[in-house]
């Protein structure tokens, strides 16, 4: 099978609201009250990261919560056993950091959008050419939106999420470069995981879904 004939679109929710989340916290009974918020907000898409602690144990009832109105990745996967680990626990879609043709094959073949990482184009291709659902491009901060739009020159069909760094006028400039969501964690969370105000979490994200939604 090609990389082509075998790719697996992204979540119909990630692609239209073209913005996903990526939740970072101490531990994963944090993730509850923030994520109330953000769905609140009209965020659709949360990463849930294996750097916050618990992740796994916590993620069955963060499904039977949020899973009707909001996609559930998990993110920062780096082996083989946490992706066979996100499989089973019925994450919407997977990212990882780095890219990994294996990691492709594992997820395209147990029927998961997986997204891996990368930043070179040699990188980005060899994840795009195993059929990935979609590459990110990390860390997006260090290169800006004109790197994607060079990157479309060879690569036009290339489906790409910018991650890290990316603030809200990044954001919208991702996006009109071509970007088919982008991926924000701290401009948007800001210190929400802190016990932070959620008031204001709530209006980083609508000013966030407001955006993305042009």
């Amino acid at each position: 099978m090609t990389g082509e004939t075998s790719r697996i679109a992204l979540p119909e929710r990630t692609v239209e609201s073209r913005l996903i989340v990526v939740a970072r916290a101490q531990r994963a009974e944090d993730y509850d009250a923030v994520l109330d918020v953000l769905v609140d907000a009209g965020i659709r898409s949360v990463e849930l990261t294996l750097t916050t602690p618990g992740t796994f144990a916590h993620f069955p009832q963060l499904r039977e919560r949020f899973g009707d109105v909001v996609d559930l990745g998990i993110g920062t996967v780096t082996s083989s056993d946490d992706l066979t680990r996100a499989i089973d626990a019925g994450a919407t879609y997977i990212v990882t950091p780095i890219t990994s043709t294996a990691f492709v094959q594992q997820a395209t073949d147990a029927g998961v959008p997986i997204v891996p990482g990368g930043l070179t184009p040699t990188e980005l291709f060899a994840s795009w050419s195993a059929g990935a659902s979609a590459v990110k491009v990390f860390p997006a901060g260090q290169v800006g939106p004109g790197y994607l739009k060079d990157l479309r020159g060879p690569f036009p069909d290339i489906v790409a999420v910018p991650s890290g760094g990316v603030d809200l006028a990044g954001a919208e400039a991702w996006l009109a470069a071509g970007a088919v969501a982008v991926s924000v964690g701290g401009p948007l969370l800001g210190d929400a995981f802190g016990r932070g105000d959620l008031g204001a979490l709530r209006d980083r994200a609508a000013a966030f879904v407001a955006v993305c939604a042009r």
